[in-house]
């Protein structure tokens, strides 16, 4: 990240700036646009959401005058708006992705399937992607990212959510030659599998967030996401299904997190995990075999070894969004994406009985929830993947709670655009001839 903001000031001095397409203006979103509003040499210039009214509100929070507010879903009456120096509220993602003006796409919609359209969308169209969805990423990332490659475009996740800052510390670590054993986030309430959107209202409330939102936090759902991303990211993967989510503080994460038979919790290394206790911040536990190293480490303070935490007790969400907004812009890098394909799997859990009949609401809701299996382990039982589940998923026979749902639960009323590009990515790690694939294609692109 260093330098960008020199970068940024430069491309102001010469007139220009990085023009940004931003689709979801809820809380993420509408704090985006503000962070950036105060920002040189990148600008809002077009946000797509159901409700005008919340982009409306988030320009003018940001600064912005109403006479400089243009609502259409027109591309020509967009593009002008641009030109002139307004910024356009819009209903249509279409028109956000499509836009000739528009250099960097941010995905804030929190949806998985309405985020992998977005994704194909914008590479389809020559845009660098920003995914502030995780849930989407672990889901298809590995295609998009393929798509991305082979467009020249960036497709990345953000800084500041926390898989992208866990990157940040596993990249600085891994480039002064540390051995990595975990990386991980804290936690900050206790796990209910059963939460739900009713149970998490008033904290919603309270907060100002989606219900939905709360309870995927609640159920442990996000926390499986993000680290799900990590392992994709880095290789690294769950010590075992669901990881161990011990309690503990930031002291005590270097003797927690090392084998078993060093007194700690762990059956390897190279893991993910989380903690209760350490929250909001994300974690890196490092050690070295050089002896040197441990006494400049001893001396830095940083503890008696042989492991050591690095902390990070902070993480700004989409306010930290522009970073990769800007490093995709210039440096053509992600902050963090999936460049070790799926090794691991968010699989669906059922948060109650379930029978044939009902339907999967999705992530947050009243039916499922999320838990972490390295991706053979998903593989050897069919597991459904989380972000696959939408009300369009049918139960076919009877679940227990807490029972892993698998593919041959369920069935589809409609397949949506993540169920094509999940299975559009399944035959692209079986290897499927390349003639086969663009058959998949066709309705995808109709």
């Amino acid at each position: 990240m260093l330098g960008l903001n020199y970068k940024l000031r430069e491309l102001e001095k010469m007139g220009r700036e990085i023009r940004v397409g931003l689709i979801g203006c809820g809380q993420m979103g509408r704090g985006m646009i503000s962070q950036i509003e105060g920002m040189k040499g990148m600008r809002v210039v077009a946000t797509a959401d159901l409700h005008t009214s919340l982009i409306q509100q988030a320009y003018l929070k940001a600064g912005v005058n109403e006479q400089e507010i243009v609502l259409t879903g027109q591309i020509e009456e967009a593009e002008q708006a641009i030109e002139q120096g307004k910024v356009v509220g819009t209903v249509y993602s279409e028109l956000v992705t499509s836009l000739p003006s528009v250099d960097v796409v941010v995905d804030a919609t929190g949806v998985p399937n309405l985020g992998a359209e977005i994704a194909w969308k914008s590479i389809l169209n020559k845009k660098h992607i920003v995914m502030l969805n995780v849930e989407a990423d672990v889901t298809v990332g590995p295609l998009l990212k393929q798509m991305a490659d082979a467009s020249g475009v960036v497709y990345t996740g953000s800084a500041g959510d926390e898989p992208g800052a866990v990157m940040e510390l596993y990249d600085f670590a891994d480039a002064i030659g540390f051995e990595i054993i975990a990386l991980g986030k804290g936690k900050n309430n206790p796990l209910n599998h059963e939460a739900n959107p009713s149970s998490a209202e008033a904290e919603a409330k309270a907060k100002g967030a989606s219900p939905k939102m709360i309870a995927s936090f609640q159920d442990g759902t996000k926390t499986m996401v993000e680290m799900n991303a990590v392992a994709n990211a880095t290789g690294f993967l769950p010590d075992k299904p669901g990881m161990h989510g011990p309690s503990g503080t930031v002291n005590e994460l270097p003797s927690l997190f090392q084998e078993k038979e060093k007194g700690g919790i762990l059956s390897g290394k190279g893991i993910v995990d989380y903690v209760n206790g350490v929250a909001p911040g994300v974690f890196a536990i490092i050690s070295s075999d050089k002896e040197e190293v441990h006494h400049e480490m001893n001396y830095l303070k940083m503890g008696d070894g042989p492991n050591y935490v690095l902390y990070r007790p902070y993480h700004l969400t989409s306010l930290e969004t522009p970073l990769s907004v800007a490093r995709a812009y210039f440096h053509k890098e992600a902050t963090i994406a999936p460049w070790h394909g799926l090794q691991a799997e968010t699989v669906a859990v059922a948060k109650k009985d379930l029978k044939p009949g009902d339907r999967l609401d999705g992530i947050g809701g009243y039916t499922v929830y999320g838990k972490l299996l390295t991706h053979s382990e998903a593989s050897a039982v069919n597991a459904l993947p989380i972000g696959l589940v939408d009300p369009n998923v049918v139960v076919t026979r009877s679940i227990k709670q807490g029972e892993i749902i698998t593919y041959g639960d369920i069935e589809q009323e409609k397949e949506s655009m993540i169920w094509k590009l999940r299975s559009l990515q399944t035959q692209s790690i079986n290897k499927v001839p390349a003639e086969n694939k663009l058959v998949k294609l066709n309705p995808i692109l109709v």
